[in-house]
């Protein structure tokens, strides 16, 4: 690896790492995410594209199961820097201690998203803006609706060549911001790095790491001021994605291995 490339990919290198430890106040063991997910991209020809995605997740390295989701999406490519789409979801959380007991809640979600992308030579960048509405079912039976807004900064770098195509190693890093509109407005920030593989034209492989923290509100309680504090959570990320193809599409342009979740 000459010493331009290595000044190209020094950024992503450092980036997840250094953003994680700056914005935990405190932390947890490691937990793992398994993400499946299968695509049918946009092409020239056909604009209507889509996705779906199961993911599991667990509270330690391989174990402690406490989490999982369901989710598909429908888009439609503006242009090939340009595209939009909605999507809907069923977020089962539960304690990993007592699965007998049924799920801690359960969450319906619906989401509108707006993707732009900028490709240059080497570097390739995503922009994701995305709106959310939340309608949460707790274990004691009460409920609760949230809306929720996402922006995430997400950066490729192919190492073997200058696109990300069959054959392709590559790195991936990125930040995404959760803001609630009734506060905590600075709800949750998650922090990923990893390296990919696209072994053919179908599937992508994918190892990292993602660094989540959760943020609350500054509050009195009993006459003392508490400060806003985040709890911290790094966790092993493994990615499976499988892109269909169709018959009649057209050469397709570069399109990059982002992670829908």
């Amino acid at each position: 690896m000459n010493k331009h490339v290595f000044a190209g990919l020094l950024p992503l290198l450092l980036a997840g790492p250094l953003a994680a430890r700056a914005q935990a106040n405190s932390t947890q063991p490691w937990g793992t995410w398994f993400i499946g997910t299968v695509i049918l991209p946009g092409t020239s020809d056909h604009k209507l594209g889509g996705y779906a995605e199961a993911q599991a997740r667990l509270n330690g390295v391989f174990r402690q199961y406490f989490y999982h989701e369901l989710k598909a999406g429908v888009s439609f490519d503006i242009d090939p820097n340009f595209s939009v789409l909605v999507g809907g979801g069923r977020y089962v959380t539960s304690d990993y201690q007592d699965l007998s007991a049924g799920p801690l809640n359960v969450e319906r979600r619906l989401w509108q998203q707006l993707t732009l992308t900028q490709v240059t030579k080497r570097l390739k960048l995503e922009h994701r803006y995305r709106i959310e509405q939340r309608w949460l079912d707790f274990r004691n039976d009460s409920s609760a609706f949230r809306q929720r807004l996402r922006y995430r900064l997400n950066a490729f770098y192919p190492l073997n060549k200058p696109t990300i195509a069959a054959g392709t190693w590559f790195l991936s890093a990125y930040d995404e911001i959760f803001l609630n509109p009734k506060g905590p407005v600075f709800e949750r920030n998650r922090v990923y790095g990893g390296l990919g593989y696209q072994p053919t034209a179908h599937l992508i492989l994918q190892l990292g790491f993602v660094n989540q923290a959760n943020y609350n509100l500054p509050a009195y309680k009993a006459g003392q001021f508490i400060p806003q504090i985040n709890s911290a959570k790094n966790n092993l990320v493994l990615a499976v994605t499988y892109k269909l193809a169709r018959r009649s599409a057209v050469p397709a342009t570069e399109q990059l291995p982002s992670q829908r979740d």
